[in-house]
């Protein structure tokens, strides 16, 4: 028997649509950074994106537990002296909520070229509206 290894032109790829709203932010990453990677289908390949597109509504009602919202920094460096900004998660949450959703998903994603394509086919949305609805992105529960 041969092992099956996907090629670009056997993978069929589909959107999905979640709802952030309520969720845990490490939670929500790591089951969207597996259909991003492609691991909930028969046919993952290690080497190759096999992964569908997600979009991630509601980012700005992301739930975190703990102390986080305080003690959860983003470091950040403009590279001129002096340029160095530390915001926390509850000013990136209100600044850029659909950042801390994004930046959560990206480091649970391969490094190099291929996690960088998974990451092109997330779209992170702060509201509940999208441009994607020609799509016809299915709803994705966890």
């Amino acid at each position: 028997m041969n092992t099956f290894m996907a090629s670009p032109k056997t993978i069929e790829r589909k959107w999905y649509v979640v709802d952030a709203a309520g969720m845990t932010l490490g939670r929500l990453s790591s089951e969207v950074a597996k259909v991003l990677r492609g691991k909930n289908k028969p046919i993952f390949t290690p080497h190759i994106d096999t992964g569908d597109y997600v979009i991630v509504v509601n980012a700005e009602k992301v739930v975190v537990t703990g102390k986080k919202l305080d003690q959860k920094t983003y470091f950040r460096h403009s590279e001129y002296v002096g340029g160095v900004k530390e915001p926390t998660l509850r000013e990136m949450l209100q600044k850029k909520p659909e950042e801390v959703v994004r930046h959560a998903i990206k480091g649970m994603l391969p490094k190099g070229p291929l996690g960088n394509e998974m990451l092109e086919k997330l779209h992170v949305y702060a509201g509940e509206n999208h441009p994607h609805a020609a799509q016809k992105p299915e709803t994705l529960t966890f």
